[in-house]
């Protein structure tokens, strides 16, 4: 079976990608799981100093996939494997990197709160449509989005849904650096394989600073998750991701 999600280790930085380039990258749970897998591998492996998320050319990640979603919405219940992700994504100790080519929708946008510095192609679109589809934030991306961007931004963008292009997401502080697609992958590594190069103890202990305590994320992760099991049990959300379901066919 192909694997979905990738990882390799080159120079310090274990890179993680995304590759289900037949359904635009979206994730499912064991997607979740293999990616969640990997960065608990690079917490405790000394060789590994920088996590790097890529996708494939023209496309980071379309987001959940939604056939699980409809799923999850017929059993009732959101499930465990795309919040371990999250949780294990949030907790994790080492710089984390990424590279974002095309579209970033969902959780390919709302995991980069949770990067230490973000490269995007020139053409690259961040959204997160969670109300669109009868669904709620996610990632803690409603306790970090209003710190790191702004309450007024991240209500822009993970409640009415807007979309922000590369420079909007640069001016909005989501993304470090816009390069041309042909350099993205190129430049993100080498900003990952600097970090690596640094003294690794000094790295982990200025981000532990900067970022401050993870209780608080990771309480607002599960309460996120509360919510967003509740709103799939509604008829709202059933009909918006069928809706879109019956769209794609």
């Amino acid at each position: 079976m192909q694997e979905n999600v990738t990882v390799e280790v080159a120079d310090g930085v274990q890179t993680i990608r995304f590759d289900r380039p037949e359904t635009s990258n979206s994730l499912t749970a064991e997607m979740c799981e293999m990616a969640a897998d990997a960065i608990s591998i690079a917490e405790r492996d000394s060789r590994i100093r920088v996590i790097l998320f890529a996708g494939t050319p023209g496309m980071f990640t379309a987001g959940h996939d939604v056939n699980e979603l409809r799923a999850f919405a017929d059993a009732g219940v959101w499930g465990a494997s795309p919040i371990r992700f999250l949780k294990t994504l949030a907790t994790v100790d080492k710089p984390v990197v990424a590279a974002v080519d095309g579209l970033a929708v969902g959780i390919g946008t709302t995991l980069l709160f949770h990067c230490d510095f973000v490269v995007a192609s020139e053409w690259s679109v961040l959204s997160a449509p969670f109300a669109d589809l009868g669904l709620s934030p996610e990632a803690a991306s409603s306790l970090l989005g209003p710190r790191m961007i702004g309450y007024h931004r991240a209500f822009e963008l993970l409640v009415m849904g807007e979309q922000y292009d590369a420079q909007r997401a640069l001016q909005a502080g989501l993304v470090n650096k816009v390069v041309p697609a042909e350099e993205v992958e190129t430049a993100a590594f080498g900003f990952a394989r600097a970090l690596a190069a640094k003294p690794p103890e000094a790295v982990r202990t200025a981000r532990r600073l900067l970022r401050g305590e993870r209780r608080e994320v990771i309480s607002r992760i599960d309460q996120e998750a509360s919510a967003f099991t509740e709103l799939l049990r509604s008829p709202a959300a059933r009909d918006a991701l069928q809706a879109f379901l019956d769209r794609k066919n």
